[in-house]
């Protein structure tokens, strides 16, 4: 939890706990009620029904999947939590998006970039794209200038070295640096 501290105290609004974590429905739990009005909490990696539905019940505020599971969407879309599929094909893009998701992630998107975005988005400019996967902080402009309004980002904000240190302070000074490098694009 003291990561999640750090990164609350260091502004971001938005955290993604993957359904992967170990006791990550308490987990999920606990940084929404604890972080309730100061971080929107959501699932991660939410694979099939039996992850959505856990995740639904520890209090999920949104999930994120890495694949199009159209059934999946519109269970989101029934419940009104927002849901980011994950996508890689304009045909999967499409579908994530006609079945009601509010943005799709593009993932892995760094094999393909922005100018991949680019090429999508000029035939399906109504769909709202999450690069993840390979987003950095020397791509990120660019990923900007072809629509880009949302990014997933993990290992770029998440210091192993730090974290494993426990040196919560550095992380959040990390935390800090790394979203004043993003807001400069």
């Amino acid at each position: 939890m003291q990561c999640v501290q750090a990164y609350a105290d260091a502004g971001f609004s938005n955290i993604e706990v993957t359904m992967n974590t170990p006791d990550v429905a308490n987990i999920i739990s606990e940084c929404v009620q604890k972080y309730k009005g100061l971080l929107n909490v959501g699932a991660g990696t939410v694979c099939n029904n039996d992850e959505l539905n856990k995740a639904i019940d520890a209090g999920a505020q949104f999930i994120v999947s890495p694949l199009t599971d159209v059934a999946m969407i519109e269970s989101c879309v029934a419940m009104e939590k927002p849901i980011f599929p994950g996508v890689f094909t304009p045909t999967e893009i499409y579908q994530a998006w006609s079945a009601g998701a509010r943005m799709v992630k593009l993932f892995p998107a760094g094999l393909l970039g922005p100018s991949y975005i680019k090429d999508v988005l000029a035939p399906l400019n109504d769909i709202e794209i999450m690069p993840t996967g390979g987003v950095s902080l020397e791509n990120i402009s660019e990923y900007r200038k072809v629509g880009v309004r949302a990014f997933g980002m993990g290992s770029l904000l998440f210091n192993k070295d730090l974290i494993n240190r426990g040196d919560w302070e550095g992380l959040k000074q990390h935390l800090i640096k790394v979203k004043e490098s993003v807001l400069l694009y």
